[in-house]
């Protein structure tokens, strides 16, 4: 594995790599790699003959009193992983980079999309990933893109950003990774005590909760997240930002699930945001 830092020295190597007609697949990141990270990867490696892996903390997507300068950065490691998960390329590229001084272009999904779930609460969250991702997607040209299913919304606003930008470029999404107990594998898990992690498992442990509720013929959307609510809330070191029930593709709310919902969750346990869903699919009668 080869680790870049300029843009030019990777467009140099992907340029040698294009020669040989050969496919690149992409994995963008924050860093501080886990289970999660290394599953988009392996499934790169083996889709694609070269795998770009990128480690850019990127500043425009966190807000005002968010984790920015504590959020884990562990790029020794991280190397390590990526190199043993088939990545061929990692880029860790400074600011500079990414961002030139002054600044004035931004990439921008707007609509529901984008102002629902983690928009209402994170104004110029999804701006700052649409921006960076498609800077990334403009330097490494890559013929896929692999993303976790655990960021639902960033999926389906990263889908729009690239037929909206017309990318030539398959976007892939991987399911959920989650320790053995379920807690979903999140780099922000590294901020919980252990009293919070072992609250942590709420999230989950409500995720099941409404898919026994479909399995039992419920429908109504208010009546399933209100249960889900009053699940979470028994947890004295959980605080809700928000429990949605919407359509998995537009993620607009919907009164009565019909084929399939995504249960949407982002809840604080202390200090940690954490957030998580599952798509509750309707049995149908063959």
């Amino acid at each position: 594995m080869q680790l870049f830092e300029t843009r030019a020295e990777l467009r140099a190597f992907l340029k040698e790599v294009r020669q040989r007609q050969q496919t690149v697949g992409l994995v963008p990141t924050m860093g501080a790699l886990h289970e999660g990270h290394l599953s988009l990867m392996r499934t790169a490696a083996a889709e694609n003959d070269n795998v770009v892996a990128t480690i850019f903390v990127n500043p425009t997507q966190f807000g005002p009193n968010e984790d920015f300068s504590k959020y884990p950065r562990s790029l020794e490691e991280d190397a390590r992983l990526a190199a043993a998960a088939g990545v061929t390329a990692l880029f860790h590229p400074p600011l500079e980079e990414i961002y030139h001084t002054g600044n004035a272009t931004w990439v921008e999904v707007v609509g529901g999309l984008t102002e629902n779930l983690c928009g209402r609460t994170r104004p110029g969250h999804f701006r700052g990933v649409t921006t960076v991702v498609s800077r990334l997607f403009n330097i490494v040209q890559p013929d896929r893109a692999y993303f976790g299913q655990k960021d639902a919304q960033q999926v389906q606003v990263l889908k729009r950003m690239t037929e909206d930008l017309c990318f030539d470029i398959q976007i892939r999404v991987l399911p959920i990774i989650r320790e053995s107990d379920g807690l979903a594998l999140s780099s922000r898990n590294a901020y919980l005590s252990v009293d919070e992690r072992q609250a942590a498992l709420v999230l989950s442990r409500s995720l099941e909760q409404a898919r026994h509720l479909i399995e039992a013929g419920e429908r109504d959307t208010k009546t399933i997240v209100e249960t889900v609510t009053a699940f979470i809330q028994q947890e004295p070191l959980a605080v809700i930002d928000y429990v949605e029930l919407v359509h998995p593709d537009d993620l607009r709310p919907r009164e009565r699930l019909e084929k399939a919902g995504l249960l949407a969750l982002a809840v604080r346990i202390g200090q940690t945001r954490l957030i998580d869903n599952a798509m509750l699919e309707v049995a149908t009668c063959s």
